[in-house]
């Protein structure tokens, strides 16, 4: 560990960096009314300052955005998908026509999932056994086998900076042993993933391979999950297994458990969230990095967020409202179109409105990112961000 404490702003003091095989992550400050932190990591693409949101880009696209969009509405990281980019191209074909950065023209950071959330959104099309799952695909049928080894291979073909380990996630009411019975599975999986990785080299060009923390509902298991994820070393962790179902005081409970029991010197990633009021919430308990396909969801919906809350942009009280869906926002939507014409596309189900709203609600989350870091280094994240929850709650449809 080394400190740096001249030269440079004042947030930057105390700064701890972690040099690891894989990587480094700087903890820039630490917010003392909460565990909140200001970070920066470092990838193979780029710098990611955290906390930070990650577009959803499924199936090698953020749906309705071209990637020069993502960068103008403040993107660092993308996320890209295991299990389908698998099936369809292929992670073959994408590695032939140069990795999965090359095959879709975005040149920052990507994150790839392992597949592990298949096992539970796909529950009746797989069958798991301590060495993988086995699924029928979703497309043709067919059975495709992914385990640790297949994996960790489609990742390395698909050439993504941060690589997620392969896990189980149990769903919501579970029972307490099949709970033990997935973090046993989970943790055999990582270990089984860290050991291929490290045999085939990678991480000598600085990519990453996170674990994942399960565990459900329950607080022991949580913690067994965390501390023998923790033992093997990895560079980063995830908290995985909310947001299946449970309700948001639960989910927020497990997250604040979970985050607990990691290294406050190694990043911390909630997968498959949130709302944004979720994430400040998230910010506040230590967690620096998120993704969810919420904003472009809601966005191909109809649905645009707002500082006081998310408006449904289908309702007739916006037939004739000429301002922007946020005054002041510097993004391409905002600053051309008003809430009157989004409304006529939504209406005329026009991919046009899809697109415009996509590009704002991303802008939207990412925004909130960036307000969070600079009031992390303000000191002041505490107060703002029960103020900004506040207003956010207070109005809206």
């Amino acid at each position: 560990m080394g400190f740096v404490d001249s030269g440079l702003p004042e947030w930057w003091w105390g700064v701890v960096r972690v040099f690891d095989m894989n990587g480094v992550f700087d903890v820039l400050k630490m917010d003392e009314a909460s565990g909140a932190r200001r970070g920066r990591l470092t990838t193979p693409h780029g710098v990611v300052e955290t906390p930070i949101f990650m577009p959803v880009g499924t199936q090698a696209t953020v749906k309705g955005v071209t990637p020069e969009q993502l960068w103008e509405v403040g993107s660092q990281i993308i996320l890209g998908n295991t299990y389908h980019l698998s099936l369809r191209p292929g992670s073959e074909l994408i590695r032939e026509m140069g990795g999965l950065h090359k095959f879709m023209g975005w040149s920052g950071p990507i994150l790839t999932d392992s597949g592990g959330f298949q096992v539970f959104s796909l529950s009746k099309l797989r069958r798991i056994s301590d060495k993988g799952v086995m699924f029928k695909s979703h497309l043709d049928g067919r059975e495709v086998f992914l385990g640790p080894k297949e994996s960790f291979q489609i990742q390395d073909d698909l050439g993504s900076d941060i690589a997620m380990v392969l896990d189980e996630c149990p769903p919501h009411g579970c029972t307490e042993e099949e709970c033990e019975e997935a973090v046993a599975r989970s943790t055999k999986w990582a270990g089984e993933f860290q050991e291929i990785a490290r045999e085939a080299g990678h991480g000598d060009d600085g990519r990453l391979v996170f674990g994942i923390v399960q565990g459900g509902r329950f607080e022991e298991l949580r913690r067994r999950s965390a501390e023998e994820l923790v033992e093997l070393g990895f560079p980063g962790y995830a908290i995985g297994g909310v947001s299946v179902g449970e309700p948001e005081p639960e989910m927020l409970a497990q997250v604040e458990m979970t985050a607990g029991f990691l290294p406050e010197e190694k990043p911390r990633y909630t997968m498959g969230v949130g709302t944004p009021t979720q994430l400040l919430k998230m910010i506040g308990l230590g967690v620096d990095m998120f993704d969810c396909v919420m904003p472009s969801r809601a966005a191909r919906h109809g649905t645009a967020y707002t500082p006081d809350g998310h408006i449904n942009l289908r309702n007739e009280r916006f037939s004739r409202d000429e301002a922007p869906v946020v005054e002041g926002m510097e993004n391409y939507t905002c600053r051309n179109f008003s809430r009157g014409y989004l409304r006529h596309l939504v209406k005329s189900e026009e991919l046009l409105g899809k697109i415009l709203l996509t590009i704002h609600n991303l802008h939207f989350y990412l925004d909130l990112m960036k307000q969070a870091r600079e009031h992390l280094e303000a000191g002041d994240f505490v107060s703002w961000s029960k103020d900004w929850i506040d207003r956010y709650n207070a109005k809206g449809d």
